[in-house]
């Protein structure tokens, strides 16, 4: 999910006594849908109802409807029985929200999004399901990234999806439409467009522009060349795009376009940033994090700082694609420790949001805090109590859990980092493929993790990246190498390593072997 619905989905801060809305109205969906009869009354709230909304019919699940009117939106013309059961779970939700004292006014003000209304929808639906999990089960994922196209105009050297050209079997337009379709159909809340690079696409503003119709959050993760002219960044904004997210891996012009391959590359990512900041659009700087820029964190949070931007989201490295080429990017444990815990003071001190994709940034925050914060995702940091429990429900890694990614020619897998597919769209629906796929299904068990990852105390708020198992071990189940926790399956690695091929390996700042 992009971050900024995610915060809106879970924050939790507030003066005083009183909490955020949305967290006190997730943490009190568990506690009052946690038994058989309100489960069951969510369950009847999933099948699908017709009802208008300002002179517009609108189908969807009872329980978006009940959202709706938690809002105050004016919805009328339901049938007897989802007008019925729509009435009651809105004032269960007043209900929740009273009991972890949180902001009303608030929570009806994120619930007038249609794509926040949709995200809670999914929360509900498998409490409905599944009943209260930790991590919680959800019936579709909050989040789709999809790769649009292998086409890119850059050559990264640690590309997941090794783009280029475009591949010769990619979806049509007239595809790339049902799959819109279809993801609303199954109740996604956001869609992310990436690549390759989505924005150098022909199809690009045609399909952003039917997500964002369908009331899905729409995003794009961009390199930044086509936001450098501001023009067409605004065209985006206009057909619907909410948050964009560019990405800049060093402070030092020559040092990122080396890494991405083209002279001008910086300068470009750079623009378009300002571009978003100067339109008033939600953004964020994304920056994977190597051996290469793990020496100027506070060079990139102060350029950062300088362009006005809001958000640096610093990303795992995970060698798929063509960074398995390149695995001596790759930080050790002992590196991202040190990295994690440098971010989360500098979150301290400075005015933006910093944050990691690393699953254990979760557990990092909850140490360095004494306990008071937690992120329940790698987008949020809060110190409220209710916060800490949507930790659990969320579950830090949510790959075949929360979210899923779209090759370009259709192939469904957990995430765009761990490329197992699952089943492709050509031939069943994304619901189907959603409910079934035994990959989807063994990822939503946290019993089935292998080593200290299976048996760690924070294995519900992060459960390691499985992205990076996967790429390292085989097996998505396998430990994450990169956690601290795990530091003696990552030095079996190196062993392993140096054998096969002979040659001399940097550990902790040394050259070994």
């Amino acid at each position: 999910m992009s971050s900024e619905m995610v915060d809106t989905l879970v924050e939790g801060q507030g003066g005083g006594k009183e909490r955020g809305g949305m967290g006190a109205l997730l943490a009190g969906l568990r506690l009052l849908f946690n038994n058989p009869a309100t489960r069951a009354l969510l369950r009847a709230a999933c099948r699908d109802a017709k009802c208008v909304y300002d002179g517009r019919e609108v189908e969807a699940p009872a329980i978006y409807h009940a959202l709706s009117m938690f809002a105050g939106e004016s919805v009328t013309s339901c049938p007897v029985t989802a007008r019925f059961i729509g009435v009651v779970i809105k004032h269960m939700l007043k209900l929740g929200v009273r009991l972890l004292h949180g902001n009303e006014e608030e929570a009806r003000e994120a619930l007038r999004d249609p794509a926040v209304r949709r995200g809670v929808a999914l929360v509900m639906k498998g409490l409905g399901l599944y009943g209260v999990t930790v991590p919680q089960k959800m019936p579709a994922p909050f989040l789709v990234v999809w790769n649009f196209t292998n086409m890119c105009n850059l050559r990264c050297l640690h590309c997941y999806q090794r783009a280029d050209r475009p591949l010769p079997n990619e979806l049509t337009l007239e595809e790339k439409l049902r799959v819109v379709d279809q993801l609303d159909r199954a109740g996604v809340a956001a869609v992310a467009l990436s690549g390759g690079e989505p924005t150098i696409h022909p199809h690009f503003y045609t399909v952003l522009h039917e997500i964002a119709s369908r009331g899905m959050y729409a995003a794009v993760a961009t390199n930044g060349w086509t936001f450098a002219d501001i023009e067409k960044l605004e065209k985006a904004r206009k057909l619907g795009l909410r948050y964009v997210e560019v990405s800049v891996d060093s402070a030092k012009p020559e040092r990122h376009d080396r890494f991405r391959g083209v002279p001008g590359a910086w300068q470009r990512a750079v623009k378009a940033l300002e571009n978003a900041v100067k339109l008033g659009i939600n953004h964020g700087m994304a920056v994977t994090v190597t051996k290469i820029n793990i020496d100027e964190v506070e060079d990139i949070l102060d350029l950062a700082e300088s362009i006005g931007v809001k958000r640096v989201v610093f990303f795992n490295f995970v060698p798929t694609g063509r960074g398995k080429e390149n695995m001596w990017l790759d930080l050790d444990p002992v590196e991202r420790e040190e990295f994690l815990r440098t971010i989360f003071k500098e979150m301290q001190r400075r005015k933006i949001e910093i944050v990691s994709t690393a699953p254990q940034y979760g557990r990092v925050a909850l140490q360095l805090s004494g306990g008071s914060k937690v992120a329940p995702t790698h987008f949020y940091v809060g110190n409220d109590p209710v916060v800490k429990a949507v930790a659990e429900f969320v579950g830090g890694c949510g790959a075949g859990r929360i979210y899923a990614a779209i090759e370009p020619e259709g192939t469904v897998t957990p995430c765009v980092f761990l490329p197992i597919p699952v089943g492709n769209l050509r031939e069943k629906t994304f619901w189907d493929i959603w409910s079934n796929a035994p990959l989807f299904k063994l990822l939503r068990d946290r019993s089935k993790l292998k080593s200290f990852c299976g048996k760690c105390p924070y294995r519900n708020i992060c459960g390691g990246c499985r992205a990076r198992a996967y790429a390292y071990f085989g097996d998505p189940t396998a430990p994450d190498p990169g956690c601290i926790y795990n530091k003696r399956d990552w030095d079996r690695l190196v062993e392993e390593f140096k054998k096969v091929h002979n040659i001399k390996v940097r550990v902790d700042g040394k050259v070994v072997g």
